[in-house]
């Protein structure tokens, strides 16, 4: 289910860095579907809540989560990151409103000033469906780049693991069940079309894109997995991809969330309790793949867990 929310939200500046959300879609999720194995999760709402209402949990208590990108400028480069869910895409295994979705992002993209045609990088965070879609749309019945004049950086690791799943699914009989989207899908409609344009670039999991921008490993949520770091005017931000889905993972960083696979997920939870550690009580802001806006924050020590204290736009 989702409440149709989308367009851009407000812009982090530090320094001369500039990085503005465009979301494609809100959705309202519970906590208990978020964190099913977490011992009580009406508890967690209700004490997480004080510090999570308005912005990212409704009145309701639902956790508010979108789909999005984020427009990094930064060093003269205009950078994408993470391409959202996509237009015209089979999803028939995903929420009902990825299935073949005919949304406006591309229109929300260019009222927020930003042309699809001047975009100089785009950047995954990791390959699943709800973060390659718009890398490509459909153009006369082909899976067509949307950011032409970009080169597409995608962690090698990241990319071999999903070539081989997409070659593994394409020999499986069955669909995946319902609820569950078909990653080896969204390899094949949003990120083989770029290799085939000659316009991807796969690089190490550390990488540095120019002397602000670089791509660091945060592998667990999947193999590959990257984090985007920021650094201008002696300030640093973090676009922590799926590392953590909700800021109420601050306050539960030890609890498996639902869309981290069991095979992955003492990676994932090793890595979410690592970035944690890295930046709390710290200036550094960060922002992760489905908060909503205003979702840029600085991570407190709140007991042996975090609290996340959301900062809005400009970076103090």
């Amino acid at each position: 289910m989702s409440d149709g929310v989308g367009g851009a939200g407000p812009t982090l500046t530090f320094g001369e860095a500039r990085v503005t959300p465009v979301v494609e879609l809100t959705m309202p999720t519970s906590v208990r579907w978020l964190l099913p194995e977490h011992p009580d999760a009406a508890r967690l709402r209700d004490q997480a809540g004080a510090w999570l209402r308005p912005d990212l949990m409704n009145e309701r208590g639902h956790l508010l989560q979108t789909m999005q990108s984020f427009v990094v400028q930064v060093d003269g480069l205009t950078v994408v990151v993470d391409t959202g869910i996509g237009n015209d895409k089979d999803r028939p295994g995903a929420a009902p409103d990825w299935h073949r979705r005919d949304g406006p992002f591309l229109d929300d993209f260019r009222a927020a000033g930003f042309d699809p045609e001047r975009v100089d990088f785009v950047v995954c965070t990791h390959m699943h469906v709800d973060h390659v879609g718009w890398n490509t749309r459909l153009v006369d019945g082909a899976w067509t780049p949307t950011f032409p004049a970009a080169r597409y950086i995608f962690a090698r690791t990241e990319y071999d693991y999903w070539l081989a799943e997409s070659q593994h699914d394409a020999g499986a009989a069955d669909a995946p069940p319902d609820g569950i989207p078909a990653h080896g899908a969204a390899f094949d409609d949003s990120v083989a079309p770029i290799v085939a344009a000659g316009l991807a670039d796969l690089v190490d999991d550390e990488h540095q894109l120019s002397a602000s921008l670089g791509l660091t490993s945060s592998a667990g949520h999947t193999p590959g997995h990257v984090t985007v770091e920021i650094r201008s005017g002696g300030a640093r931000a973090l676009l922590i991809g799926d590392a953590m889905h909700s800021p109420i993972q601050c306050a539960a960083p030890d609890s498996r969330p639902a869309l981290d696979t069991p095979e992955f997920a003492q990676a994932a939870r090793d890595r979410r309790r690592a970035i944690l550690a890295d930046v709390a009580e710290t200036d550094t802001v960060v922002a992760g793949s489905h908060f909503p806006p205003p979702g840029f924050g600085r991570v407190l020590r709140d007991g042996d867990a975090y609290r996340f204290e959301p900062v809005g736009g400009r970076q103090a």
